[in-house]
This record gives C-alpha cells, sequence and structure tokens, in this order.
C-alpha cells in the first residue's frame, strides 16, 4: 500500500535555517490543483467495495506515519471532493491548510515545513476496469425497505447550500433508498450523491439502522450535478 507514509523532503542543512527562503526551498513550486478526471487502470481489476476498503485502510493507517495528522486530514476531505468533482472546494481545502502541489496534483504535495505526503491514485478515483460485485452480476435485488422498520429522522448536509435538511426514512431502508427520498424532496433531479458519516463512505446497501447515526449528528452528501445535456438548435 505503498505512498502513505511522509517523508521530510529536504535534509536539516538545507530547511531548517530561520529565513523564510529555506521553508520556501523545502516545498518547491507550488502549482494549483489540475481540475480534469483522473483516468487510472488497477493492475488486478477490482469491485468498489474493495477499493473502498483499500482506502478505509490507507486513511486508517497514513496518520501513523511520519507527517500532521491535520494535513492527512485535510488531504482526505480534499480526495473526497476530487471524487465528487468539486475542484474549487479541492483547492480551498489545500490553500487553507498551506499545502504545496508541485505537480498541480494530490499524488504528490508538501506541507510548510518541507514534509511529503503522497495519495494513492485510489484515494482520488475508481479504476476505468472496475468490477461488478457479484450481487450486480446476479441482479439480487435490493430490499424494498417495507415491513417493520421504524420511523426514523436524518440530519443531512448538502455540499451544494451547506445547509442542513431533515430527511424521514424507515430503519430498513437502504442508502440508496434514502438518496432517493432526498433526491425526490430537494428536488436534485438525479444529481449524483455520495454520503459520508464519521468520515466513511456509506455504501448504498447499508441499511439506515446498521449506520450507527446518532441523535442529531450530521450525514454529509457531496452532491454532484448531472451534466447538461446539449439541445439540438
Amino acid at each position: 500500500m505503498g505512498g502513505c507514509v511522509g517523508t521530510a523532503r529536504e535534509s536539516s542543512a538545507s530547511s531548517r535555517g530561520s529565513s523564510g527562503e529555506a521553508t520556501s526551498s523545502a516545498r518547491g513550486k507550488n502549482m494549483p490543483l489540475r481540475q480534469e478526471r483522473i483516468r487510472w487502470k488497477s493492475d488486478m481489476p477490482l469491485t468498489e467495495g474493495q477499493v473502498r476498503s483499500k482506502r478505509d485502510e490507507f486513511w486508517d493507517t497514513a496518520p501513523a506515519f511520519e507527517g500532521r495528522k491535520e494535513i492527512w486530514d485535510a488531504l482526505k476531505a480534499a480526495a473526497l471532493a476530487v471524487e465528487a468533482h468539486d475542484y474549487d472546494l479541492a483547492q480551498a481545502i489545500v490553500d487553507g491548510a498551506n499545502i504545496t502541489l508541485p505537480n498541480g496534483a494530490l499524488t504528490d504535495c508538501y506541507d510548510e515545513l518541507g514534509t511529503r505526503y503522497q495519495l494513492p491514485v485510489y484515494c482520488l478515483a475508481l479504476p476505468l476496469n472496475l468490477l461488478q460485485s457479484e450481487q450486480e452480476k446476479e441482479g439480487v435485488p435490493e430490499p424494498d425497505g417495507s415491513g417493520d422498520g421504524e420511523e426514523t429522522v436524518l440530519k443531512v448536509r448538502l455540499s451544494t447550500t451547506s445547509q442542513d435538511v431533515k430527511l424521514t426514512v424507515l430503519s430498513n431502508n437502504t442508502i440508496s433508498q434514502a438518496k432517493r427520498k432526498l433526491d425526490v424532496q430537494e428536488e436534485l433531479e438525479g444529481a449524483r450523491q455520495r454520503w459520508f458519516y464519521g468520515g466513511k463512505l456509506l455504501d448504498d446497501r447499508l441499511v439506515v439502522s446498521e449506520c450507527g447515526v446518532y441523535h442529531n449528528h450530521v450525514i454529509q452528501a457531496i452532491i454532484t450535478p448531472q451534466p447538461l445535456t446539449p439541445v439540438d438548435s
């Protein structure tokens, strides 16, 4: 799981000077974040669930290596924004944490002390050769959420407005079903949704009662509008 170790870019003599010039030398040039879709293929084809597991493992272990936890936290937030194609948000996060991008990419960056941080590409986008899960291959139907589910209210924060909305769902609804209810309630018109709670992505097949969402705690919903379809004149 290469690329999770933060390392000092310069040794003591060149980067520990008292002037800002030494620190600048350690950080190198800074480029704006490239606003382009990341395209890559995995050496071994993986399902989306397997990619998400690799990400969880990376983010759980990365702060244990060299580097500062607050920088890792900022990089994680920026990576989520990049995956949602919200490059302006990602750039704002990077700038706010004083992170330098010599090549305009989160795969290789530095903090203001010259410490290097590297993100694997699977933390930024799904591979082009993504495999379907066995359930998807077999066409296993999603639970319809009917039955003995208890009514519960979720507090969801929309990335498009930064406002919290209340969404009434059943405890045995899946996250996918809850997303569809939010779609209708907030008139999102089929926009792509990714829900996060406690820093973890909520899988569409997860049941609401299994999410462990505490009362009044907020679910973060990253909303990506569908691209406009050109109209023939």
